[in-house]
């Protein structure tokens, strides 16, 4: 029963400030009335009169009442980078959609990820689309996130059954996933400030960055030291730089590492098929970067070398990665001497093949 109901019968039995007491306390005060002998309740209020007839139980008139009305569902799919590495993504879809979808053939509930760094109008980059299924009554999924620092788009969609094809539902905002490594960038700028005079401090403007370091060949020293253990020939990247740095003459190999006459021709291109001539190149190779933090006024070394430090204790090396085993030994040794912090990181890189050469070094062939 209602509140205004409730009161309308606390009143007609007498109950005293009944407009003041809520549901529950005029429920009580109802029920025990209706406990009290006759002649109680005529004296109580002689002038009320009991209704003959008794009121229906709340649970029956709740349980005669329709559910209340659910807002319609609308059909959408949001997507929160968690950290570098995963995703969240939740999603609604609405009764008519989906219903709309299983008759068109629907088959599978799945969400595409595509990558849409540095694009707009809704496209995205070619190979970077990637479906993931997902359970059909599930509202919610954690995707991981194939590259950092890019932006990303998700698809929500049903993938149709024997025929193929696929049906969309919905698209959601582009979101940024940050970076796994820090920042290069320091945006941050303090003021600064002592208790030893009254004066203020004055600022200073900010000079222009200094240039970068002269290249002192710390960069390749460091390879060198982490390669010494574990040179090994091969047909790779690592194999071909050290032909070239050994001053050997390579004259006599094409871009294979055959000689000119393994394909039967000679230089006039002579072999009964008519002569074409043309030069082409290809460059591609591979960095190591090696960053990390420590305490401004430590020593840090890698290798046995000598890491210079930012002034934030910040270090960042970019050395070459060609093939073999290379280990490098990081070790942080406090201003005192006395603590010491050391970590040692390896990798390994195999070119498998290698049929490339720079412009510079491209020469005329028959083909």
């Amino acid at each position: 029963m209602t509140l205004r109901q409730l009161r309308q019968i606390a009143s007609d039995l007498g109950v005293t400030l009944y407009s003041r007491k809520s549901k529950d306390e005029l429920v009580a005060e109802i029920s025990s009335r209706k406990d009290e002998p006759a002649d109680n309740l005529s004296q109580a209020a002689p002038s009320a009169e009991v209704p003959l007839d008794e009121p229906p139980p709340l649970k029956s008139i709740e349980a005669s009442m329709p559910p209340a009305p659910r807002p319609t569902a609308e059909t959408s799919v949001v997507f929160l980078p968690r950290d570098p590495q995963w995703a969240y993504v939740f999603w609604d879809i609405s009764e008519d959609d989906r219903a709309a979808a299983f008759a068109a053939g629907a088959n599978q509930l799945c969400l595409r990820v595509a990558d849409v760094t540095g694009l707009s109008g809704g496209s995205a980059h070619p190979h970077t689309l990637q479906e993931v299924v997902v359970d059909s009554h599930a509202t919610e999924w954690y995707l991981p996130v194939p590259l950092s620092d890019r932006d990303y788009r998700v698809e929500l969609g049903y993938r149709k059954g024997s025929g193929g094809g696929w049906i969309s539902l919905a698209f959601s905002s582009v979101a940024r996933v940050p970076a796994l490594h820090p920042s290069d960038q320091i945006l941050d700028q303090f003021v600064p400030f002592t208790l030893e005079s009254s004066a203020p401090v004055a600022v200073a403007t900010p000079a222009a960055p200094p240039a970068p370091p002269a290249d002192t060949g710390l960069h390749e020293r460091l390879y060198q030291t982490a390669t010494s253990q574990w040179r090994r020939i091969s047909r790779g990247s690592e194999a071909f730089h050290e032909l070239d740095t050994s001053g050997l003459d390579s004259s006599d190999l094409n871009a294979s590492g055959l000689g000119i006459w393994a394909s039967g021709r000679s230089d006039s291109g002579i072999g009964g098929v008519a002569p074409r001539q043309r030069s082409f190149w290809l460059v591609a190779d591979a960095e190591l970067i090696v960053y990390g933090a420590t305490d401004p006024s430590a020593k840090l070394s890698i290798g046995g070398e000598d890491v210079p430090l930012s002034a934030d204790g910040t270090f960042r090396v970019q050395v070459p990665f060609r093939d073999g085993r290379q280990i490098y030994p990081i070790e942080a040794v406090a201003a005192d001497g006395v603590q010491k912090r050391s970590i040692t990181l390896e990798f390994s890189r195999t070119t498998p093949e290698d049929n490339s050469n720079p412009a510079d070094q491209a020469v005329a062939e028959w083909f």
